[in-house]
């Protein structure tokens, strides 16, 4: 028996370039940062002080007043960006398919600013004074929670928390969930919003990230010589991953094929990848054994990408593992670059970046990318779109803890 395939037949996006998936994508194509000074609280202070904060979002054009102020950003992005990708799809969930209907996320760290929030209350006021809507704002699930309950999907219900890799792997899951005949379609991708004290001055403890302070358009330089960390960010993208048969009945709109996933782990460090990119190797390869590709069949990866000086060398050193002489005719290109490290959203939104790479046959560019070195020496698309043949394509994501994730897309030829 043939394996059931899988197509993309919705996208919504709440970025740092834009709230749409239109206004994403153009400015993406166009090179258009994201990051500026944070204005979410006073940053002065910090080693780090800039950002990429989703600035055309206002909870009043999507919510009531109540929805709005009992939910966290994270969970709102999810929504939003969900509902965005439903109405995409044009799907409709009724009572005869909803059971077969999934939702599955992927997340980081869930509601830090609320959970900070409601420390300093407890601390200012007293335990009694903490918000009963506190647990439901703050844990990582909610978003596929409340994701269900607005279309009235009761498939599977799922939230991932792999750190910066959350997003791709829930794309994964979703991918398999269909594949092997638990669902019909899949409301999935990645959200994230911990743009607070806490989490930046984490981060900003780790040296994780940049303090290009003066000048935040160009802070975020993946694979320059001269990247010095990534910035922090937040949004949400969410795709409709779909039976293919199911959504050719429905006469629906196919972006991509989504052909293959892999997952791994580095067992290596809580933070650093290996020098020799070992588990983004054996993720990329395995996501390709899934997909039935071979390595010279891949025209186009969407890389993580960080700007950070390790991940950059130790991911373009695993290309070059995995690809071996093909990897100096792919195009590579980070859209972190413009849209900062949204952590456990950014396999969402790159995976979503990635179809419409596809779709519209162009490889988005890496911006700053002015100064090359011996170490990262690929052809990583820099500065400028560009218009290409793109048949297959790959979207890595790697987080703390050693996880690693992959997703395979191609051409959808009717």
């Amino acid at each position: 028996m043939a394996q059931r395939r899988v197509v993309v037949t919705g996208i919504g996006l709440v970025t740092p370039i834009g709230t749409g998936t239109e206004k994403t994508w153009n400015n993406l194509l166009n090179g258009k940062s994201g990051v500026a000074a944070i204005t979410r609280f006073d940053a002065s202070g910090f080693a780090s002080q800039i950002a990429a904060e989703v600035k055309d979002f206002e909870a009043l054009d999507h919510f009531d007043k109540k929805s709005a102020k009992h939910l966290d950003l994270f969970v709102q992005y999810a929504i939003v960006a969900a509902r965005m990708a439903v109405e995409d799809s044009a799907l409709s969930i009724d009572q005869q398919n909803c059971e077969r209907v999934g939702v599955i996320t992927g997340c980081g760290m869930g509601g830090l600013p609320t959970i900070e929030k409601n420390h300093n209350i407890f601390l200012d006021r007293g335990a009694k004074r903490i918000s009963p809507f506190f647990i439901p704002m703050a844990i990582p699930n909610m978003p596929s929670g409340h994701i269900s309950m607005q279309i009235g999907a009761k498939g599977p219900n799922l939230s991932l928390s792999t750190a910066c890799a959350a997003g791709t792997h829930a794309v994964g899951e979703a991918f398999h969930s269909i594949v092997r005949g638990a669902s019909e379609v899949v409301v999935t991708g990645g959200t994230e919003s911990v743009i607070c004290p806490t989490g930046v001055g984490g981060f900003a403890s780790m040296k994780a990230l940049s303090t290009r302070n003066d000048d935040p358009e160009k802070a975020s330089r993946p694979f320059d010589k001269d990247r010095d960390g990534f910035l922090i960010a937040e949004g949400s993208g969410m795709l409709v991953l779909e039976e293919l048969e199911h959504a050719l009945n429905r006469g629906a709109e196919i972006y991509a094929e989504v052909v293959g996933a892999g997952a791994s782990s580095d067992a290596y460090h809580i933070a650093a990848p290996p020098e020799d990119g070992n588990g983004a190797v054996r993720c990329m390869k395995m996501a390709l054994e899934s997909a039935g590709l071979k390595p010279a069949d891949i025209d186009y990866i969407n890389a993580h990408g960080t700007s950070t000086p390790l991940n950059d060398r130790c991911e373009t050193t695993a290309i070059k593992t995995v690809f071996g002489e093909h990897a100096r005719k792919l195009a590579i290109s980070s859209t972190k670059s413009m849209t900062g490290h949204a952590l456990g959203a950014a396999g969402g939104l790159e995976a979503a970046f990635t179809a419409l790479s596809i779709k519209d046959q162009i490889a988005p560019p890496t911006m700053n990318f002015e100064t090359p070195s011996d170490e990262c020496d690929l052809d990583y698309v820099p500065n400028v779109a560009r218009k290409m043949e793109i048949n297959a394509a790959i979207s890595n994501s790697f987080g703390f803890g050693g996880t690693n994730g992959v997703i395979v897309m191609k051409r959808f030829i009717g």
